[in-house]
């Protein structure tokens, strides 16, 4: 999948980044959460908890980020939808808006019985990645374990979670800079909630770590290598 379109817009703005145009940073007073309001995301979601319930796969395909779509198709979101149990209902539990998304917690019924689902949606309210809660692989796992060490203050254990080349550029230093203040500003860390996979399979492989604060929730693009390194971070947009 080509990241670009996602990277461009919310890279580090360290000059870490991968040949990617640094972002001009602000200061911590000037972050601001996402533009999509609590009300446009209820619409996007349940927009797509109707189309699952009735698996239609064409109006799926019309939820995905632009970023998205370019690697998937309207069969193979059709193939996902008729390996898993039928949905008949859904709801939406919470709405999190973060610094350049939201977070939306909703469950559906199905014959299995409930399923808990995580959502993420881009500041146009389109689909970057969602996930069925409970069912983690491996570069998620990665992401958590990276995002624990961060979370728990200890700087060297994460860093020595990145890829070689990447370590050279990223002192320790660098992420306790980036997480304390990304802390300060969203009001304390509280929880790590979960990892979603955006894409994988490919050169790039990008996973989202929905990260909860006290006045935000909100989440770490961490990106892999074909065979699971981390080669880049983006801890957010706003925090230099």
């Amino acid at each position: 999948m080509n990241l670009s379109a996602v990277l461009l817009a919310l890279s580090l703005t360290a000059p870490i980044q991968l040949g990617l145009a640094p972002i001009a940073p602000v200061s911590a007073q000037e972050a601001t959460i996402t533009t999509l309001t609590p009300a446009q995301a209820k619409a996007a979601t349940e927009l797509l908890l109707k189309a699952l319930s009735e698996k239609d796969a064409s109006t799926i395909f019309k939820t995905l980020a632009g970023s998205i779509q370019t690697n998937v198709t309207v069969e193979k979101i059709r193939q996902r939808l008729d390996a898993r149990a039928a949905i008949t209902s859904g709801r939406i539990n919470t709405i999190s808006p973060g610094f350049s998304d939201t977070t939306v917690d909703a469950v559906v019924n199905t014959a299995e019985g409930e399923k808990p689902l995580i959502l993420i949606l881009d500041e146009d309210g389109k689909l970057l990645a969602w996930k069925w809660v409970g069912e983690t692989l491996p570069i998620e796992t990665s992401a958590l374990r990276f995002t624990e060490e961060l979370a728990a203050g200890r700087w060297l254990k994460a860093r020595s979670r990145l890829q070689i080349d990447f370590q050279r550029e990223l002192a320790p230093g660098d992420l306790e800079r980036k997480w304390t203040k990304l802390e300060r500003v969203s009001g304390g860390f509280r929880k790590i909630k979960d990892a979603v996979i955006a894409s994988q399979g490919g050169e790039q492989q990008l996973v989202l770590v929905s990260v909860e604060f006290g006045n935000a929730t909100t989440n770490l693009f961490v990106i892999f290598d074909a065979n699971g390194r981390i080669i880049n971070v983006d801890i957010s947009r706003d925090f230099v």
